[in-house]
């Protein structure tokens, strides 16, 4: 830091003469020496007094401690007393410190105002961390060119210093500090709360400043002058530490000479004031004290006006500067205090010539800035004293509506805040369309952002109702609130049938739940609504306030956690759950008897009983109306009607769930509750055995059309309830598989029947195996459920090729979940007790769901079915996909868990490039699964895939036919052999399989390859090219032997490397040395393609000139071993002496078992390395 002129006195037992002092510390002072050393003994004085109040302050948080603790700090504390400190130091020790140092310095000032001063100086200069030195000359005039002149900031770059030099009259100041500055990190940008505790006792050392020199120095023309110049010369640096730290002390010192305007203010009127008192009074007394009086004033009137000279000099010097600096924090600095100007300071500060910058920095590109600018805002306009910005709103109102949907949220949150407090101000601002457009954001996805908005919904729609009167009684005052509480909800209602963005109402009554709690926990006001017929609601109204009712009991007992809508608090506090839970009570004391009579009065429309039917599920068990059986038969009753009338799936669906809550929640109404729906399955299971045996009595079914509705309404009725409920008692597997052994060529059920009969077998079949540990308690119920389970794939197998795709696609689903369900309950059976038997399903099942996937999931549309999709809603399209995407889960969910094979998967990985958009992050995750539970399996299913499309292409090619839509091009598949190769991501852990990779690529192209005159080159010789994606894969010494192993089974054959047709073969061997050799395997390539010989033997004395230049170019830096976790060959090849295609002297007369592991960890040796061979 930047020494000070009395930084050198550190010692109560140094006697040194100024000349000492200043060469300490690098900074010339003035030439009274005299008065320099007595100024310098009253500063250490004053800091030695601030270290005695610091530490008082210490040792009384101490007292608490232990003795030795005690004695430990005195002992530090005497240390400090003999110590004397900077300015800079006083900021640590906090603001009672900091008030008594200043109180020191002000009497130090007093005596010697130059070396006070240059104190002062020097503390702002080291608060903006500069590590430099500062020497200071005086100054005889401001006017002086030459001095002007001298006013430079430069860079030395052959020292490396940075000079600056600037007037402070009078004193002409030179800093200097090293080039890199700039980058260091300064006090005020320090990381956590360091740098906040320093910003926060920086601040306040220069309000403690003005505020103590108010009544003394300040008005003497030099010290003020000084520093405003000091400020104003260093916020204009392009430093970034001292335009930041400067700027902000400018910026404060202006607020805190704000406030000495304002008690100027007041002491001028109270002065005012007595003097118009003092005129009352008589001629002989008044003269005297009217003379002093206005003498008072007009001395008053001078100091503020001299203080708002100041605050001109500041505003015009610095902030007209640096309000649109580079720099973010200086900006949001300037616009935090020019609202406290405004806001404090209105008589000179709020007009529309300061309001205009608060205007133009809303449109600033960083949202703190912005930010900032609209808490100001906020403060003007909170405040009703301040007079209307009519002009200013006009101007911006627009940027404020749009600064709503600003991209930071926090932004668009004050903003919100803001336009409430506008339109509470003033009422003719904001037109109704402004009101339109921000009332939709009452829907936004952001609740904080949300709920402002619901908070000006519900102050200018749903608070403008009339006052209720005073003089009427009891029951009229009930009736009036009433009636304005259904001035409210027409309201509301209103406004959302004429929203035309969005239909949800949870997500409205999520928005008003903070403000308009009294509107929307009314719920017998909600409820009279409903039942009375005098309310004055329309049918469709009475639907939405339905929905208003439904939505308002899971806001009070679940909270604002909703699907699609971030920033709810996540976690509650112990009031808030208080709240809650009497608010909880509170409704089902209500509605437990209230709901019955609204499911019979709304009985007719099955979306309001569905709505209806949710609400039970949200009752608390504590409620003492569980205990009045009177009402739970009631609202059974009711339930039971709805579910005789209704059939449709959200009616069924909410019923299911609504009797699994209120049989599972241990409440005095469960017995009920279960009576009632074993009561309900009882009748259905009767109802279906009578109605379908009739319809089989013939050996077909043979069913009317009203039976065959009859038949299906209680499908679906025992399909939603099996889908929540255990309904095994009742044989519902076995009352159903009837329907399924009927062929449909011989007159079988309707598609329809047989989709709610598969849906609720599988269900069955689901409740069976998840109920295995209870319920199996012998092998022979065992072996029941293992027929059980055959019988329905069986009879699934045979719906799969049904003629109606809803049937197939329910038979898939219902079997692909059965079968995971019961590889499930493999891995967590307890072999000590009885469990499920092994099921393996038969090769047809398997081949016969690949062929649904394929057919029904990858499918490519035509351009005429791609023309109808288009002109079809968006909606439809989506969820087709999203019903594609289902199927192949379910059937990847197979794979995974080990029911099918994993090599099943190749035929799923064929189309990963072609649907990559729609089905590649399920075809990813599965690879990743399958590579998981085996690796090695895994990359075969990857190869196998990889040779199942390129025999695909190569049949094609050789048919010379039309070309089909299913055979992917070359390039298509060398695309996806590249991405494949990007999955494996830690070579050392996959070394393994990508050897194998090439291996069996290799394989498969010479293994059966036999040479003719005609038949000169391998058939599938272009699967090289494929195989060539992996080679950058392989590790260093699995390249060699992959190599050595290429050389092995081309040894044998006559290859001319001057030939087209073997232009693959170069390529990959290329890839395989660019590794290594640091290259890639076009240089390679070209080197290979020289004029050369032929040579059948692998060991002949003559060797191709290509080969010649290759080795020649490869250096003989390849060894064998590698240090570990490497893996290294068992032998070293030396491609210089060996030819590339023969095989390595090693491998003679060494059979190969192609079956076995590609890499064997053979022997380790001493020196910790691994041989490994292929």
């Amino acid at each position: 830091m930047i020494p000070e002129p009395s930084a050198a006195s550190r010692s109560s037992g140094k006697n040194a003469n100024s000349q000492a002092e200043a060469t300490s510390s690098g900074a010339v002072s003035p030439s009274e020496e005299e008065s320099g050393n007595e100024n310098r003994q009253k500063s250490v004085r004053r800091r030695r007094r601030a270290c005695s109040v610091s530490e008082n302050v210490k040792s009384k948080r101490a007292r608490a401690s232990g003795s030795s603790v005690r004695r430990a700090r005195g002992k530090r504390a005497k240390e400090k007393q003999v110590e004397a400190v900077t300015l800079f130091e006083v900021i640590t020790m906090g603001k009672s410190a900091i008030q008594a140092v200043i109180d020191d310095w002000i009497e130090a000032y007093v005596t010697d105002r130059d070396a006070s001063l240059l104190d002062l100086i020097s503390f702002f200069i080291q608060c903006c961390g500069c590590k430099g030195a500062v020497t200071a000359e005086m100054c005889q005039s401001k006017e002086d060119k030459q001095v002007k002149s001298k006013m430079v900031e430069e860079l030395d770059e052959a020292v490396g210093l940075q000079y600056k030099r600037f007037l402070a009259f009078p004193w002409i100041l030179t800093v200097t500090w090293p080039m890199d500055a700039d980058s260091a990190e300064y006090p005020l940008v320090q990381s956590g709360p360091s740098g906040r505790w320093f910003h926060s006792e920086f601040c306040d050392f220069v309000s403690v400043l003005v505020a103590q020199c108010q009544h003394s120095v300040l008005f003497d023309s030099y010290l003020m002058n000084s520093v405003i110049s000091l400020l104003t010369e260093l916020s204009n640096s392009y430093v970034r530490a001292f335009r930041h730290t400067c700027t902000l002390a400018a910026v404060k010192l202006l607020s805190s000479l704000l406030s000495v305007a304002l008690s100027l203010s007041v002491g001028i009127e109270n002065s005012q004031k007595l003097y118009n008192v003092q005129r009352t009074k008589t001629v002989r007394q008044k003269t005297q004290q009217l003379e002093r009086t206005q003498k008072k004033i007009s001395e008053l009137q001078e100091k503020r006006a001299e203080v708002e000279s100041m605050m001109d000099v500041i505003f015009k010097g610095v902030f007209l500067k640096r309000y649109r600096d580079m720099l973010p924090e200086i900006r949001a600095v300037c616009m935090e205090e020019l609202g406290l100007w405004m806001k404090l300071y209105s008589s000179s500060f709020l007009n529309d010539s300061y309001l205009k910058y608060m205007g133009w920095m809303m449109h600033d590109k960083v949202p703190d800035v912005r930010q900032k600018c609209v808490l100001a805002l906020q403060g003007l306009f909170g405040d009703p004293v301040l007079p209307k910005l009519d002009l200013f709103i006009s101007r911006f109102k627009n940027r404020l509506i749009s600064m709503v949907l600003d991209k930071d949220n926090e932004v668009a949150v004050q903003t919100m805040k803001l336009l409430v407090l506008i339109s509470r101000a003033t009422d003719d601002v904001l037109t109704s369309e402004d009101y339109k457009q921000l009332l939709q954001v009452v829907y936004s996805s952001h609740r904080p952002l949300a709920a402002t908005a619901g908070e000006l919904l519900y102050s200018r729609i749903l608070s403008a109702v009339a006052p209720t009167s005073d003089n009427q009684d009891e029951r009229s005052e009930e009736d009036e609130r009433r009636r304005q509480m259904f001035d409210r909800l027409k309201a509301l209602l209103r406004f959302y049938q004429e929203s035309e963005l969005h239909k949800h109402v949870v997500y409205l009554v999520d928005s008003l739940w903070d403000c308009g709690g009294s509107l929307l926990k009314d719920w017998p006001t909600l409820t009279a609504a409903l039942l009375q017929n005098s309310s004055g609601f329309t049918p469709a109204e009475q639907a939405v306030i339905v929905e208003i009712l439904v939505a308002s009991v899971r806001q009070a007992t679940d909270g604002p956690a909703l699907v699609g809508r971030s920033g709810a608090k996540k976690i509650m506090s112990n009031r808030e759950k208080k709240i809650q839970a009497d608010d909880c009570l509170t409704l089902t004391e209500h509605l437990f008897s209230v709901l019955p009579k609204l499911l019979s009065k709304f009985s007719c429309s099955g979306d309001t009983v569905a709505s209806l039917m949710r609400i039970p599920q949200y009752f608390h068990p504590d409620s003492q109306e569980a205990k009045n059986t009177q009402s739970v038969s009631s609202l059974m009753t009711e339930m039971a009607a709805a579910l005789d009338l209704h059939s449709g799936p959200a009616v069924l669906e909410a019923a299911a769930r609504t009797y699994l809550s209120l049989c599972g929640d241990g409440a005095a109404w469960a017995a009920a509750a279960g009576a009632s729906r074993d009561s309900l399955v009882q009748r259905w299971v009767d109802r279906l055995t009578e109605t379908m045996g009739a319809s089989l009595r013939r050996g077909c079914f043979s069913a009317e059309e009203d039976e065959t509705r009859q038949i299906v309404a209680t499908l679906k009725k025992l399909r939603a309830f099996h889908n929540c409920h255990d309904l095994s008692r009742w044989g519902v597997f076995d009352l159903l598989s009837p329907l399924l052994t009927e062929d449909g060529r011989l007159g079988g059920p309707p598609p329809e029947v047989l989709e709610e009969a598969l849906q609720c077998m599988s269900f069955a079949m689901l409740w069976s195996l998840s109920t295995s540990s209870q319920t199996l308690t012998c092998r022979e119920k065992a072996v029941a459920q293992r027929l059980q389970l055959r019988l329905f794939c069986e009879r699934s197998y045979r719906c799969l090729s049904h003629c109606n795709h809803s049937v197939k696609n329910q038979a898939f689903l219902g079997v692909c979940d059965v079968l995971t369900a019961h590889s499930y309950q493999m891995q967590v059976w307890d072999p000590t007790c009885f469990g499920p038997l092994l099921y393996t399903p038969s090769p047809k099942l398997q081949r016969a769901l690949l062929t649904f996937v394929c057919m029904n999931v990858f499918v490519v549309p035509d351009s005429d079915n791609q023309s109808r999709v288009s002109e079809s809603s968006e909606v439809e399209r989506l969820e087709e996909l999203h019903r594609r995407r289902n199927l192949l889960a379910a059937y990847c969910k197979l794979i995974v868990h080990g029911v099918l094979e994993m090599s099943t998967a190749a035929g799923i990985y064929t189309h990963y490039m072609k649907h990559y958009s729609d089905f590649g992050d399920i075809i990813k995750e599965t690879i990743y699964r399958t590579r998981q539970t085996d690796k090695i399996e895994s990359t075969r299913t990857l190869v196998l895939c990889l040779q199942q499309l390129f025999v695909q292409l190569k049949r094609e090619q050789e048919s010379g036919g039309r070309a089909h839509s299913g055979v992917q091009t070359f390039t298509c598949i060398k695309e996806l052999a590249r991405r494949f190769a990007l999955t494996f991501g830690d070579l050392v852990k996959f070394r393994e399989c990508l050897v194998m990779i090439h291996r069996n690529g290799m394989e498969f192209v010479f293994q059966e390859f036999r040479q003719t005159p005609d038949n000169a080159t391998p058939l599938y010789l272009n699967y090289l090219t494929l195989l060539s994606e992996f080679s950058n894969k392989l590790l260093k010494p699995d390249k060699k032997a992959v190599l050595s192993y290429l050389q092995k089974l081309t040894a044998e054959h006559i290859i001319d490397l001057r030939e087209e047709c073997w232009q693959p073969l170069i390529y990959y061997r290329a890839s395989l040395l660019a590794v290594a050799e640091m290259e890639d395997a076009v240089s390679y390539v070209s080197s290979d393609r020289r004029p050369c010989l032929h040579s059948r033997s692998p060991v002949s004395k003559q060797k191709p000139e290509g080969y010649k230049s290759l080795s020649q170019g490869r250096p003989a830096e390849q060894v064998t071993k590698v240090n570990k976790p490497s893996i290294s060959h068992s032998s070293q090849v030396n491609p210089g002496d060996t030819d590339p295609f023969s095989v390595p002297p090693e491998l003679h007369g060494r059979s190969f078992n192609m079956a076995a592991t590609v890499l064997c960890n053979n022997s380790e040796s001493d020196d910790g390395s691994v041989d490994i061979e292929l």
